[in-house]
């Protein structure tokens, strides 16, 4: 996993010269494609371990890329896309992506996610060798037993907020819309549901989070969702 293999998909030849620079210096193999449909293609022939994403391209759109990639693979995506509205973001991560970065970006922005998610692929293969259980800085959770410990002390959680861990630890590193979060918890996602979500987020967090001002596990993304934070080891 030291050399992740990255597939860059952009059309804009200065853009994904940048990148593909950035990636060179730092140590990582990557391949690129400047069409949706060739990109496609790229990801199920070379099985890259992530994929950097532009929505805006000449022939189907990234969304489009997203829907195809998710039919049969789970390969991190982590869309770069100058469409910078909420709704975007949310239609994307709803889509499939990991997560979103909006041009313009700084080099060191988008080592950072990669990092991020080169972790969260650590942790998935840690995960997929012990299905069992899930350890994150002094969080552990026996999904065996359904219970969960902070410091070595059970966790008194209520049903629906040990599913609410659960679902933000199988997710560790990745950004869940609050649509998501609803469909898998309730079912649906009615409004009502929402804000249902908000409540049960605020009880888990003051049972998880040593400091309400500082939170370590559970990370808001205001008008978004919610990301469980991979704690370093």
């Amino acid at each position: 996993m030291n050399n992740l293999l990255i597939l860059v998909v952009e059309d804009d030849a200065p853009v994904r010269n940048l990148i593909g620079t950035t990636l060179k210096t730092h140590g990582y193999d990557y391949i690129t494609a400047t069409y949706g449909e060739n990109a496609v293609m790229q990801a199920s022939s070379h099985n890259p371990d992530v994929v950097l994403l532009d929505l805006g391209l000449p022939d189907i759109d990234g969304m489009d890329v997203i829907k195809k990639i998710r039919t049969w693979s789970e390969m991190p995506i982590i869309v770069i896309s100058a469409r910078a509205e909420d709704k975007d973001k949310i239609d994307a991560l709803d889509a499939g992506a990991d997560d979103y970065l909006t041009k313009p970006f700084s080099v060191e922005e988008l080592l950072a996610r990669i990092r991020v998610t080169k972790r969260r692929l650590l942790s998935r293969q840690s995960l997929n060798k012990s299905e069992s259980a899930f350890v994150n800085g002094n969080l552990r959770i026996d999904y065996g037993a359904g219970c969960a410990y902070l410091d070595d002390e059970e966790l008194h959680l209520t049903p629906i907020e040990y599913k609410l861990l659960c679902l933000l630890s199988k997710n560790v590193g990745k950004v869940l819309t609050h649509t998501f979060i609803t469909q898998q918890i309730w079912g649906a996602a009615w409004e009502r549901n929402v804000a249902s979500l908000r409540v049960f987020m605020a009880t888990l967090r003051k049972k998880i989070e040593p400091s309400a001002d500082s939170p370590q596990y559970i990370q808001t993304h205001v008008g978004i969702g919610y990301r469980m934070i991979k704690m370093d080891d």
